[in-house]
């Protein structure tokens, strides 16, 4: 696959290079968990309870996606914009200290998973009842964190060198594996949600050796280093924050729901909220892949001091995240049926379910705003507003909502499921206000001062 040119390849064109081999690359990666849940709520007799259990395990599965976003993605904007202004000697050090630190930290939340794993599983909501089967998929599905963290955080390297297509492969090497040995693993071998755990673990191995096998080629021109040394550290994190929160605060809303649903409508509710939790992953990647896609671009010509390719790459981005957002509500309006029957062939929750998707995606195109507006805020190194915004929407509103609104005109579990859609549209509204009240005239000064 063509290496994209940032330097001068055309706005539109370097968006959709770099946007649709990630978006197969996320599709491929939601395979992962979602292949896993597919095969685990067709468990025969126990396919409903399983599934819950593993939804116990999402908060701490949240939060190590979000440590390796905070190196990923923290350290990949600021490697674009050295790129663009020449600076290879310091994207070549951003590079190496954002792989330094995602081994680090995955072999310290391996370590402290496995010592720990049972008391986090209590506090985020589990019972004596499902902790077996929970904690037997996050003990083995821990051993393959050092392996996800470098897979998937050294991607924003490879796609933000214009290697979008090398970036695919490597997830899509790991995803087929997955799909493969699922089936094999549960059903074949009998190990139900610890053979769910193995596949996932071998198959983020296989992913690791292709992706280090890249950082170590001729092809890569910054080559990484085990060395112990972590300059730019303080910069990657900084930026970084805001993903990570992202994600930490989406663990936060996981451990709240599963809590309130627990109490008010037990165990089966915690099932439908993992089924309505995997569409929404499934749904929101694509609008994920346009805005990731479109940051290198971003970056890069923010570095360069290019203010119109900047705001060009700003309207691309919205033309298709909008729409997209807008066609998925409507599908899930009409029939979610079909999403709910992905995950569970249980005819007894159908109802529960579907109830609850209408509910939850109720507001679901105001996620365009909200991811674009972080995404230029993350792209262009304004660390404030990005952090700020991803505080402000889960945990200063859905985090309350969820524990709020069912105590509310006796919604129950419904309150739960329409704490998201509140914030969507006040959170969505309200971060991409500000990106054009504060972006725009910047951008209009920096092409004022460059002309």
């Amino acid at each position: 696959m063509k290496k994209v040119d940032f330097e001068n390849g055309q706005i539109t064109r370097n968006i959709l290079q770099t946007a649709l081999p990630m978006l197969i690359a996320q599709v491929l990666n939601l395979l992962y968990s979602i292949v896993d849940r597919i095969y685990i709520g067709r468990i025969p007799g126990s396919g409903t309870e399983a599934l819950g259990a593993v939804g116990l395990c999402f908060p701490i599965i949240i939060i190590i996606t979000g440590i390796t976003n905070m190196f990923g993605l923290g350290g990949s904007p600021l490697f674009s914009m050295a790129l663009g202004r020449g600076d290879r000697r310091r994207a070549s050090a951003i590079q190496n200290t954002s792989f330094r630190l995602l081994i680090l930290s995955g072999a310290v939340l391996t370590i402290v998973g496995e010592l720990f794993g049972r008391g986090l599983l209590l506090l985020f909501g589990a019972t004596e009842n499902e902790i077996p089967v929970s904690l037997s998929y996050l003990r083995i599905y821990l051993l393959g964190t050092v392996f996800l963290m470098v897979s998937t955080g050294m991607n924003s390297f490879i796609n933000s060198q214009g290697y979008a297509g090398i970036g695919m492969y490597s997830v899509m090497i790991g995803a087929v594996t997955n799909l493969i040995l699922d089936p094999v693993f549960i059903f074949g071998l009998g190990m139900g949600v610890r053979g769910a755990a193995a596949a996932t673990v071998i198959s983020q191995a296989l992913s690791f050796l292709y992706v280090m096998h890249f950082l170590r080629s001729a092809k890569n021109k910054h080559p990484v280093s085990f060395a112990f040394h972590f300059p730019h550290a303080g910069e990657i994190i900084g930026l970084g924050t805001a993903p990570f929160i992202m994600q930490f605060t989406n663990s936060l809303v996981q451990i709240a729901c599963n809590q309130v649903l627990m109490a008010y409508g037990g165990a089966l509710f915690v099932s439908i909220m993992t089924i309505v939790s995997s569409v929404r992953s499934i749904m929101e990647t694509p609008a994920f892949a346009i805005t990731e896609g479109t940051t290198p671009i971003l970056s890069y010509n923010y570095g360069a001091e290019r203010p119109d390719n900047v705001k060009k790459a700003v309207r691309v981005m919205m033309t298709i995240a909008v729409p997209y957002t807008g066609i998925v509500w409507l599908l899930i309006m009409i029939c979610p049926e079909w999403f709910i029957r992905i995950f569970s062939s249980d005819q007894t929750i159908m109802a529960d379910a579907s109830h609850a998707l209408h509910l939850y995606f109720l507001a679901f195109i105001f996620q365009a705003l909200q991811f674009s507006g972080q995404t230029v805020f993350k792209a262009l190194n304004k660390k404030k507003h990005a952090i700020f915004f991803s505080i402000f929407r889960k945990v200063v509103m859905v985090v309350p909502l969820t524990y709020i609104l069912p105590h509310i005109a006796g919604l129950g579990t419904d309150g739960v499921f329409l704490a998201e859609p509140v914030s969507n549209v006040i959170g969505g509204i309200a971060c991409f206000t500000c990106m054009l009240a504060t972006i725009w005239p910047e951008l209009n000064r920096m092409k004022k001062e460059g002309s």
